[in-house]
This record gives C-alpha cells, sequence and structure tokens, in this order.
C-alpha cells in the first residue's frame, strides 16, 4: 500500500469480477489437453450431468454462453417474425438483442426499484395477441416473482425463458432457479459465479425443448461431435435444423465440473462479503441493497450501491472515477436498454418510459464481489467507499 495525504491506497488494481481459480480447474484442463479431446466430448456430457443434478431439471444442455441458450430457446419455442416477447430494460443487451435476432420485438417492462427485478404488475398490460414468451431476469442473483409470473404465462399460453445469467444458485419458495420456467438460461462467463470463462447452460423439464435446442447448437446436426468421433465408430449424421456453432467445449467444461463443485463454498464467502460491505455502509448516504426475500435464496451475485447525487453530495460516474483512482475496479450493472442508441432510435423510446429502470441505471454501480477476495480487498473497497462518500457528503 502507499500512502498518499495520510490515505492508505492500493499498489495494485483490485480488478472487478476477478474469478476463483483452482488448481483442481487447471489440473483438468490440462488433461483434457493431453487426451485430445478438447471440443464437445465426455467431460461436457459430464458437466451437463452435474448441472442437471444441481439443478433438479430433467434435462441441461450446455452451450458457449448464455446468449445462446437465450437465442436457442426462443428459436426451439418458435418464436418469431410478428412474435412480440415481454421484458425488463434493467438487464444487459443480450437479452434484448437475442429477440431481435430471431425477428421477434422486445416488449420493455418497469421493474421494481427495490428489487431491480421486472415487475409482475405490470405484465398483463403489456400482452396482446402477438405476445408468446416472458423473460424475466433475475438480477444480481436476486429471484424474481416467479409464481406471479408461471401464473400470468399460463393464463396467457406463454412461453417463460429464465435469464439466470446471475441465478446459478438462487431459489424461489423452495424450487430452484433452472426448475421453475420453461426453460431457464445460465451463464459462466469469467465475472459469474462459475466461471468456464466462456460458457452456458439451458436447463428445462421439457425433452422436446431439449433435444431441438441440443441440435441447434451443432450446425442442426442429429447427431453431435461426440456421437461421430468417439470410440465407439463414426457415425452418420443428417442437417436436421439450420443450426448454429454454439456448443461447448471440453476445455470449457473442465472448469465448470470442478467450479459446480466449490459453487456452495463459494456462495458463503461472496454472503459473508455481502454482510460485511451492508455493515460497513449501513450509516453512509448511499442505498445498499435490499435484503433477500423469505422463501428465496439469493445467489449474491453482484453487490450493488445505489449514489443518489442528492443524498451522497456526488453522482455515480464521480464516485466511480474516484474509486478507479484508489484502485479499485467497479461495474455498472445496467445502464437501461431502452437509453441506448440503437434501441431508441430503432423503437423511440425515450427518457421516462421506464422511470424505475432509469433511475437505478442512473445510480447503480457494482463493487468487486467475488470469492477470490481477500479480507484485505474487502477492507480496501470499505475504505475507499467510506473516504469518498465522507468527503462529498461533507462539502
Amino acid at each position: 500500500m502507499t500512502k498518499i495525504n495520510n490515505l492508505m491506497l492500493r499498489k495494485k488494481f483490485l480488478v472487478f469480477g476477478k474469478p476463483a481459480i483452482g488448481e483442481e480447474e487447471i489440473n483438468e484442463i490440462a488433461d483434457s489437453i493431453r487426451s485430445g479431446w478438447i471440443g464437445t466430448g465426455p467431460k461436457t456430457i459430464k458437466f451437463e450431468e452435474m448441472f442437471k443434478k444441481y439443478s433438479k431439471a430433467k434435462y441441461a444442455v450446455a452451450l458457449n454462453s448464455c446468449t445462446a441458450g437465450l437465442h436457442l430457446s426462443l428459436l426451439a419455442n418458435n418464436i418469431g417474425p410478428g412474435d412480440e416477447v415481454i421484458t425488463t430494460p434493467m438487464t444487459f443487451c443480450a437479452t434484448a438483442n437475442v429477440i431481435l435476432h430471431v425477428g421477434a420485438k422486445p416488449v420493455f417492462v418497469d421493474v421494481n426499484r427495490d428489487t431491480m427485478n421486472i415487475d409482475p404488475e405490470k405484465i398483463e398490460a403489456n400482452i396482446n395477441k402477438r405476445t408468446k414468451a416472458i423473460i424475466p431476469v433475475h438480477i444480481a442473483g436476486r429471484p424474481c416473482e416467479m409464481d406471479k409470473i408461471m401464473q400470468i404465462a399460463k393464463k396467457h399460453h406463454l412461453v417463460v425463458i429464465e435469464d439466470a445469467a446471475h441465478a446459478i444458485e438462487s431459489e424461489y419458495k423452495g424450487e430452484k432457479i433452472g426448475n421453475i420456467g420453461d426453460i431457464t438460461c445460465f451463464s459462466f462467463y469469467v465475472t459469474k459465479n462459475l466461471v468456464t470463462a466462456e460458457g452456458g447452460m439451458i436447463t428445462t423439464n421439457n425433452k422436446n425443448l431439449s433435444d431441438k435446442i441440443k441440435i441447434y447448437a451443432l450446425h442442426g446436426m442429429s447427431k453431435d461431435a461426440w456421437s461421430r468421433y468417439s470410440d465407439k465408430g463414426f457415425k452418420k449424421y443428417e442437417v436436421v435444423y439450420p443450426g448454429y456453432k454454439y456448443n461447448m467445449t471440453d476445455l470449457q467444461a473442465a472448469m465448470g465440473i470442478h467450479q459446480l463443485k466449490k459453487i456452495e463454498k463459494y456462495s458463503k464467502i461472496r454472503e459473508r462479503i455481502w454482510r460485511k460491505y451492508n455493515k460497513a455502509f449501513k450509516n453512509l448516504p448511499v442505498i445498499t441493497p435490499k435484503n433477500p426475500e423469505p422463501n428465496t435464496r439469493h445467489a449474491y451475485h453482484l453487490y450493488t450501491l445505489l449514489i443518489d447525487k442528492d443524498k451522497a453530495g456526488i453522482d455515480r460516474d464521480t464516485f466511480q472515477d474516484l474509486l478507479y483512482q484508489d484502485n479499485i475496479g467497479t461495474g455498472i450493472h445496467f445502464l437501461a436498454i431502452h437509453l441506448q442508441k440503437y434501441y431508441k432510435k430503432t423503437f423511440g423510446f425515450k427518457r421516462g418510459d421506464f422511470p424505475n429502470a432509469e433511475y437505478i441505471s442512473d445510480r447503480t454501480v457494482s463493487l468487486p464481489f467475488s470469492a477470490a477476495l481477500s479480507d484485505q480487498d474487502v477492507d480496501d473497497v470499505i475504505r475507499s467507499v467510506k473516504k469518498i462518500i465522507g468527503k462529498t457528503h461533507e462539502k
């Protein structure tokens, strides 16, 4: 640490979202390389089986991203041109982009300001004869109100595709996320709770949807690479859909196998950091994340503060820049999609359309929050936040 103006600052930059990767993952990857099977193969199949048991779903298909899972989930449900899909503007752009990729139209519904999740009370007003699906997003690991969403979907014969990129460990009223909607899509990106560098998984209890997605994910071929080139002999294949190249590799699955074994251990670490942050910031003029709702399990994927200039004496962007100067990395989850240039230009969205999403979008900042953080890392974040807010609030 370096002392500047009587304050201790980090010498090394604290990267936001640093993954916790151990020797087990490294050795498993090395084993895959030595085996010569680095594409989709036995470790991908093993990872699928492990994840299926963890999610308590009947079927799991490993893919190269959560985005691929969302895309294929729409295709497998025959959603396309002329259709509409309801989702939230408070999410990563991929959630809305995939709707456009299949030729459908994204229809945004505002969020609850406290939970940051889609507000079920506002969904039905946006349903019409063109509506085919709802994509709820479990922001930061907090599960959406799935009972209300599923009731609405059943009433209007809609498909529910859950975006659970943040919600691997999440549960809602005793049910695992991954075992509630028609299809659930998970992310294993480098900042996620389970990391395969890039990667994703879909879970479902519908065999037909699982089979279609598995075929779509590998060029639309009826047999995957493992079936064609295994030591059981070459298997002929037939192209049954105009598919994509969305399959997971064994190099990715090698990481996933051991990451999944550690998921509960890492979850406890993140929960401990969450509580430490909450205790440290409770008397500051910032808005800390709401505690998990009763009968739910929060995945503790992101720790977000809302920086309201009127309360804190500083705006979010300045706060983020000052943390950067203290060698603390941060993220923003998210800048509301309807305020992004393409969506404003294409659909005519404007500020004021979704006020709760905009309130969050203007103020949210995600602090370093990973099982890889040391106690010193966490203390450094707390010290910098207190220093910055304390100085600006005194002005």
